[in-house]
């Protein structure tokens, strides 16, 4: 199995004349209960200018047995999310880069959007709104107050499946190698290229943290974890505050 790393460039690598328009980049790590469905609506686009790439930073429950016929290209990388992303990002052939969290799925329509939204040659990259799959009330309020957030301030979180012309990537720099908001220290560099395309189309995305760690709970550590990384907080100790929840 093929091991990548690094930006796509810095390993002599170059899209071919025929690659694919965008690439879906996947990053995993034990989601064997949530792969399947993420990649499945994916696999009508195959073939026909999309391109899926999972990238695994070392699953041990059958994650990569589930994704192997679901993908085009599997790789093998460092543990955390932006190593994993940046080596899928170096790997993949697609002049736009769109990164997908293993538990969200993507609307119906949405390459065509994706594609509408970059033709402006002011926008390099963009977001899409966000779901919360949870059925509870207050999960409503969350997704609205996030995605107005999202449009206001100009940042994408991961959830929001961020989308970006290749150029623009390697321009900003790709994933910075922090352990935690490495998809607003992102969005930031690219904000400074171009505001992002800002999607009414919503993916779904899981809301199970939320509901396991109470929804109050997870707003309140949400928003003390920004504030604190804004301060200059390590995200190293960020990451462990959020995995503690």
């Amino acid at each position: 199995m093929r091991r990548d790393t690094g930006l796509n460039g810095r390993n002599g690598r170059s899209p071919s004349r025929h690659a694919p328009v965008i690439s879906v980049i996947v990053p995993v790590l034990d989601e064997a209960g949530a792969i399947a469905r993420c990649l499945r609506p994916l696999q009508a686009l195959r073939g026909r200018g999309i391109e899926v790439v999972v990238v695994d930073g070392g699953s041990r429950d059958g994650t990569r047995d589930a994704a192997v016929p679901l993908c085009d290209r599997i790789l093998d990388a460092p543990r955390g999310r932006a190593r994993q992303m940046n080596a899928g990002a170096g790997a993949a052939g697609g002049q736009v880069l769109l990164f997908l969290h293993a538990d969200t799925r993507l609307p119906s329509g949405w390459s065509r959007m994706v594609r509408d939204a970059l033709e402006d040659r002011s926008r390099e990259w963009g977001r899409f709104d966000v779901r919360l799959d949870g059925a509870h009330p207050v999960l409503r309020v969350v997704e609205r107050a996030m995605n107005l957030r999202s449009r206001l301030s100009g940042i994408a979180t991961g959830d929001q499946a961020i989308f970006v012309n290749r150029a623009a990537f390697r321009a900003a720099g790709g994933f910075p190698d922090i352990a935690l908001m490495e998809d607003v220290a992102l969005s930031r560099a690219l904000r400074r290229r171009s505001r992002p395309a800002c999607l009414h189309a919503a993916v779904v995305t899981s809301s199970r943290r939320w509901e396991r760690n109470g929804i109050a709970r997870t707003i309140m550590l949400m928003w003390r974890l920004r504030f604190q990384y804004a301060l200059g907080a390590d995200p190293e100790i960020l990451a462990r505050r959020y995995r503690d929840g």
